[in-house]
């Protein structure tokens, strides 16, 4: 069941959100949309959703529309959290699963399980309005997955998380893909995707301007990463052949470099100069990726 978009693209009036975009999405794939706000993520959810139409273009999974028919095998965590503050959490879900088309008794054992894993099974009897935002989080990404959707959308899911109820969120995603899931999410921190993700797209004023599998991203971008910590001055490097950028830390320096013979070069010319601490290659960084594609730091 292949999420396909085909020269999508989106105008509200004379703003164009999202610009000509052509995507596969592979089934039981975690892909991630990268971008900072107002890149045109959240339109683009809007529209696979079918709760924007294209402007141009066509949406489709495994070969046909999305639209109310299949919604119980959809899931959707929007980026603004949308439950009803009076109600019960149990009484939220219950309404929310009914929805999707589940029986009462189905819904009730799913949100014990969940509430279980996030160690708060006592909140099934709060009222959402007594939940920290957090809190409100978990319960509502609960309603996005409570009926096993075959395709999950999550919108910022770990926004305004704490780092342990992130790791949390991250384990429940990846056991949702685990077990056949396609999920597609978006998000502000560059480490997420690039933890979770197989597939990405960075999205730049409504356009893709990166996309593919992680691994081919990283490996056609080329350059690589040198951290040194050593015990010599190492400001001279900045001019070394073929290093690209240098950035000075308090154990020594991060190099972007042209490619891995670089390392080798750099390595054999301070091998002799002093004591050297760590010396590691790494694979370019999202970020690094990000900010030669989009041009600017991404915050």
């Amino acid at each position: 069941m292949t999420l396909q978009l085909e020269h999508v693209t989106k105008r509200f009036g004379a703003v164009t959100a999202v610009d000509n975009a052509t995507l596969t999405i592979p089934e039981g794939n975690l892909f991630g949309f990268l971008g900072a706000n107002g890149a045109g993520k959240t339109t683009t959810f809007r529209m696979i959703l079918g709760l924007l139409e294209p402007t141009e273009g066509t949406i489709t999974w495994n070969g046909g529309k999305i639209d109310y028919s299949k919604s119980h095998l959809i899931g959707y965590l929007p980026e603004e959290r949308g439950l009803y503050p009076k109600l019960k959490v149990k009484e939220q879900l219950i309404y929310l699963g009914r929805l999707r088309g589940m029986e009462k008794a189905a819904i009730i054992k799913e949100m014990e399980a969940w509430l279980e894993r996030f160690n708060v099974p006592e909140y099934a009897e709060k009222r959402v309005e007594e939940l920290s935002k957090g809190n409100q989080q978990k319960i509502q990404f609960i309603a996005a997955v409570l009926h096993k959707p075959k395709l999950l959308i999550l919108d910022e899911p770990f926004s305004g998380l704490d780092p342990v109820n992130v790791e949390l969120l991250k384990e429940a995603v990846i056991d949702l893909k685990n077990n056949g899931t396609t999920i597609v999410f978006s998000s502000h921190r560059m480490e997420h995707v690039e933890e979770l993700c197989e597939h990405l797209c960075i999205m730049h004023r409504g356009r893709p301007v990166v996309y593919g599998s992680l691994k081919e991203v990283k490996r056609s971008f080329g350059k690589k990463n040198i951290i040194i910590h050593a015990d010599m001055p190492l400001d001279e490097l900045a001019e070394f052949p073929g290093v690209v950028k240098m950035k000075r830390t308090a154990e020594g320096v991060h190099l972007q470099i042209e490619n891995e013979d670089v390392s080798q070069k750099i390595l054999s010319y301070i091998a002799n100069k002093g004591f050297i601490r760590k010396f590691a290659l790494e694979e370019p960084s999202l970020n690094d990726i990000f900010i030669e594609k989009v041009g600017a730091a991404y915050e």
